[in-house]
């Protein structure tokens, strides 16, 4: 990897690749105090759907490029349950909040 690393927002300014996420109630962390808990975009079938739905939801993801909403668990911190807006690529974060929060992109957002 060359010196003239990007340094996106998210990343630490060290140079390494470990992802900095701001906790609305703690503040900025390493992401080893967090626990990845899944795509926060995808919503529980309904309990009549059967089978084959519960089983797509429960074992088949989508692999994203760009803007992705997550939930993330502050495991080593404060314990809430957030939900970050990531770029897949660039591991830029936008937009962190509550659970109950909707969370978007807007068009102009570049990673």
């Amino acid at each position: 990897m060359s010196a003239a690393r990007d340094h996106s927002p998210g990343r630490t300014d060290r140079g390494s690749l470990v992802l900095r996420i701001p906790c609305p109630w703690c503040g900025e962390r390493d992401e080893a105090e967090f626990r990845y808990r899944g795509d926060a975009g995808r919503s529980r079938p309904d309990a009549q759907a059967g089978v084959a739905a519960f089983t797509a939801y429960v074992y088949e993801r989508d692999n994203p490029y760009g803007w992705h909403l997550e939930w993330w668990l502050h495991v080593g911190g404060c314990r809430r349950l957030l939900k970050v807006l990531r770029h897949t690529y660039s591991h830029q974060i936008l937009a962190v909040g509550e659970p109950q929060d909707s969370l978007a992109v807007a068009r102009e957002a570049a990673p």
